[in-house]
């Protein structure tokens, strides 16, 4: 059937949420609000050491406490293989098959009760002694493994070494950026109820089909016996990709039992459990002519991983073609250690990265007596390094132009600590960024019913980023229809499969598939409205037809031409449906390199010469996302990252204790985020085009806020005051 609308614009409108009253009402049903008749309530026991193993373990009085339906060890707990690999890594680890002890917090025991208080009071009671061994804490700690490249990430292109021998000038430094903790606002929590061999979940989830698929593996059960609600999330900034330990624990609680049973994490607990992101050492080596022009360019990065856990978050990947260099070798090592298991945080990689190498970029500039903008843009790249192929699309130059514009660039002083107010020392920043291009294949569902309504689906979840909204847009506009004659629904395991909501691939993966899904319902509807000599459309053909309103009528005379609703009652329908698959375009048959999105981060700082207080006056974040079906959201989303990236630049530190292992500073009384007062003025502008490789025309942008804020902080410091700070956070101590 022929396009309904024109090509579609860069900007979609900003329409407010439409999920956004059931949820300033509270109407909206996050797991931690569901209930059952006869719900029990799970507590956990904790490891309070961080290596060793347990050499007893003594459950008498908690199972004779008031309320106690059951408590479920290493010596009681079902076999459990450990669950399948995912498109983004391996599952965690299967908890509660032994007595080994690898990281403080670790789930031993959990007490289930007919109240939460009853639960967590028993779980007191349960009596531990360990064998204490000597934990690895430290990424510089010899005795933990190190794992060389193995993700096999690495990559290399050209001669580095013997480029960097004859550069004309070279540089060379180590970064470290600390372990930062997700911190949603919800408490994770998971609710599972069997019904024989069915079992329903409700859950802390960003991806529904994952749950299903992990959980039927581990229970040997077919998938369709699963089912996984997660209508809401109450923030997951990637925490909630994993099938993480006390999902299963839940669903085993609810099996021993026989009675559904409610397990909600403390905040203490959402450090140890539901992965973070973690710390990281990184080393880059550049060469360059004088020019300008990088001849070199050696990224590697060392990354703490737990004893047992296999998550694989590549740091120096964004090096392998963010710059047009001859000479590139990247690598990402992990070290073994007595942590809690790490996990995807916001643009996982890309953060720690790009801070190391869009410093290490800062630094060459100077050393090169060049403006930091120029060499960037004198090393810009013209295609993919990866493939050869030009981009997709690449609207990185004007990012930087249409920033340095926005931001002032040309009124900054290139003297370090030349800028001054009163006590106030000014610096300037700028980074580059992008974030990998993400798409798989999906699934959704269109159906228009007789009452003219479309109600479209998939088990897609909106980690509240806004989907449900950006999709229920897409969808009117495919269909012809208003805003609120569109339903969208997601988050239910049982609809058509849908990938994570993460990576900023969600909206590009979904809205492939919503378009196909939409296109073939207009075109089953279209075959019925020309059939039957009473058709106002007979022998019309679909060049000659288009979709508003809600009809399908006549091109150049709208008056001729039949609703959505009267065309189902003419063929005695109640309802007409079409199921739609996106997948991923295939370089080789387009010639383009799937272009990720790209950014410039732009900052300036204000240091307290007297008193070392920094103050982040502004952000400017310049944007190539491809099409932005919602303005106002995508502005939201890159305003989010980018405070963010405030946290990881300037306040937030995972602290583990290096005699205990334990989490020093595991509530928000404790971890340092960014509050109103921390963040300054935060701009945001979009520029470049739909991107052509898909329908939809978005390339993602819900990552893209957060890598860069922290390089160009960094460098505005070091413009303002001449002190180069390598490493994350960036504390009063190390500024004076």
């Amino acid at each position: 059937m022929t396009e309904t609308k024109p090509a579609p614009t860069l900007l979609g409108a900003g329409v407010d949420r439409v999920d956004g009253l059931s949820k300033v009402r509270g109407e909206a049903p996050f797991p931690s609000d569901v209930t059952y008749p006869r719900l029990a309530h799970a507590a956990l026991v904790r490891s309070t050491i961080a290596a060793g193993r347990i050499s007893r373990i003594t459950t008498r009085a908690a199972e004779d406490a008031p309320g106690v339906l059951a408590v479920i060890t290493h010596q009681n707990m079902p076999t459990l293989e450990r669950g399948p690999a995912t498109l983004i890594g391996p599952s965690p680890v299967s908890p509660l098959q032994d007595d080994q002890v690898f990281h403080h917090g670790q789930y031993v025991a959990v007490v289930v009760a007919e109240s939460l208080q009853q639960a967590s009071a028993a779980a007191e009671l349960v009596d531990i002694e360990y064998e204490v061994a000597a934990g690895v804490l430290d990424l510089d700690d010899p005795r933990g493994e190190l794992r060389v490249d193995p993700w096999r990430s690495g990559a290399r292109r050209g001669d580095v070494e013997g480029a960097l021998a004859s550069a004309e000038v070279t540089f060379e430094a180590s970064y470290s950026t600390a372990a930062n903790t997700n911190n949603p606002i919800g408490l994770f929590t998971t609710v599972a109820a069997w019904e024989g061999d069915t079992l329903t979940l409700h859950d802390s989830t960003q991806w529904t089909a994952n749950v299903r698929t992990t959980i039927a593996a581990l229970f040997g059960l077919p998938e369709e016996s699963v089912r996984v609600h997660a209508p809401f999330l109450g923030g997951g900034f990637g925490a909630g990709l994993r099938v993480w330990p006390h999902v299963v624990i839940a669903a085993v609680a609810a099996r021993v039992t026989g009675r559904p049973v409610k397990l909600e994490l403390s905040r203490p607990q959402m450090f140890t459990g539901i992965g973070y992101r973690p710390a990281t050492q990184q080393t880059v080596r550049l060469g360059a002519l004088r020019t300008g022009q990088l001849v070199a360019l050696q990224h590697h990065a060392t990354i703490a991983i737990g004893i047992v856990d296999e998550n694989p978050e590549p740091v120096t990947l964004i090096s392998h073609s963010a710059y047009a260099c001859p000479n590139v070798d990247v690598r990402d090592d992990e070290r073994r250690l007595n942590i809690p298991p790490p996990g995807p945080l916001r643009a996982p990689g890309a953060a720690q990265g790009t801070f190391a190498l869009e410093s290490a970029l800062d630094e060459l500039s100077y050393k090169l007596g060049m403006d930091p903008l120029e060499l960037r843009l004198r090393n810009y790249a013209e295609v993919d390094a990866h493939s050869g192929l030009p981009w997709s699309s690449n609207a990185l130059r004007d990012c930087y132009a249409v920033g340095a514009e926005r931001f002032g660039w040309a009124q900054r002083n290139p003297e370090v600590g030349s800028m001054r107010e009163g006590s106030w020392q000014i610096g300037y920043g700028v980074a580059s960024l992008s974030y990998h291009w993400w798409q798989v294949r999906c699934e959704a569902r269109a159906t228009i019913g007789r009452d003219g309504t479309a109600f479209v689906r998939s088990s897609a979840n909106d980690i509240g980023t806004g989907t449900r909204t950006v999709m229920t847009q897409l969808s009117a506009e495919l269909l012809g229809l208003g805003l609120p004659d569109v339903g969208f629904d997601l988050g239910d395991s049982t609809m058509p499969w849908s990938p994570a909501a993460g990576g900023s691939g969600l909206t590009t993966s979904l809205g492939v598939a919503v378009d196909d899904a939409c296109r073939s319902l207009r075109g089953k509807f279209l075959e019925l409205a020309v059939q039957g000599p009473d058709s106002p459309l007979a022998g019309c053909s679909s060049d000659d037809v288009i979709v508003s309103g809600g009809r399908l009528h006549r091109k150049g005379d709208p008056g001729v031409g039949e609703s959505y609703a009267e065309v189902l009652a003419r063929h005695g329908l109640d309802e007409l449906s079409a199921d739609g698959l996106g997948t991923p375009p295939d370089p080789a048959q387009t010639g383009l390199a799937l272009s990720p999105p790209f950014a410039a981060k732009f900052a300036e700082v204000r240091i307290d010469a007297d008193l070392g207080i920094l103050r982040v006056a502004r952000l400017l974040t310049v944007v190539d996302a491809g099409r932005i079906l919602n303005e106002k959201l995508a502005r939201s989303q890159i305003v989010g990252g980018t405070i963010g990236g405030i946290g990881q630049a300037l306040f937030e530190e995972t602290s583990f204790d290096p005699g205990t292992g334990r989490i020093a500073n595991a509530t928000f009384g404790d971890y340092l985020i960014p509050v109103s007062a921390d963040v300054g003025d935060v701009d945001v502008a979009f520029v470049g085009q739909p991107d052509p490789l898909t329908p939809v025309g978005t390339k993602g942008v819900g990552e893209l806020g957060l890598p860069g804020t922290a390089a160009a902080i960094a460098n505005a410091v070091y413009h303002a005051t001449g002190r180069r700070l390598r490493s994350l956070p960036i504390t009063i101590e190390q500024l004076y």
